[in-house]
């Protein structure tokens, strides 16, 4: 198992709420690959960035650095269910899942809480493991239990 540095798990929480959850596209920066997006924080020593292609279904990497290398990474994909194509419903999905994120803890600083309630909408987030190797998944359904989004991750310290 490798160590896991102290302060990082406060550093993803601080980048998480600083880039997609607080700031969506505000926080997008030029990206390295051709039709991603790309989001970034720095707080030296260390370095967060996310890069991810598609919106109604996605598929993306997160990455921290220490010193310019890199230590630790989550990749992830999911999204919206296919049935749902209106615009105005998946920006209504995503705004919901936003404010779900920025409930992300430094207990478990993966993506948002394990329940989050909210406009109709129910947020859950189950992940097993620790910060250096863990995997985890993410629901939204509606209130009458609807399905509409659902997203896989893992990831961990690199060694």
């Amino acid at each position: 198992m490798a160590s896991i540095p102290h302060d990082l798990a406060a550093f993803l929480v601080e980048a998480k709420r600083r880039t997609y959850a607080g700031l969506d596209d505000e926080a997008t920066v030029a990206p390295l690959l051709a039709g991603s997006k790309q989001l970034e924080h720095r707080a030296p020593p260390y370095a967060y960035r996310d890069i991810y292609f598609g919106m109604g279904f996605f598929a993306g990497q997160e990455t921290v650095s220490r010193d310019d290398r890199i230590i630790w990474s989550m990749s992830y994909s999911g999204g919206a269910h296919a049935e749902i194509t209106d615009r105005d419903t998946l920006l209504a999905i995503y705004k919901f899942l936003r404010q779900a994120l920025l409930g992300v803890c430094v207990e478990a600083p993966y993506r948002g809480p394990r329940l989050f309630e909210q406009a109709g909408m129910v947020y859950r987030n189950e992940v097993e493991g620790t910060l250096d190797c863990f995997h985890g998944g993410e629901t939204i359904m509606r209130h009458d239990g609807a399905p509409l989004y659902e997203l896989h991750y893992s990831g961990g310290l690199l060694r």
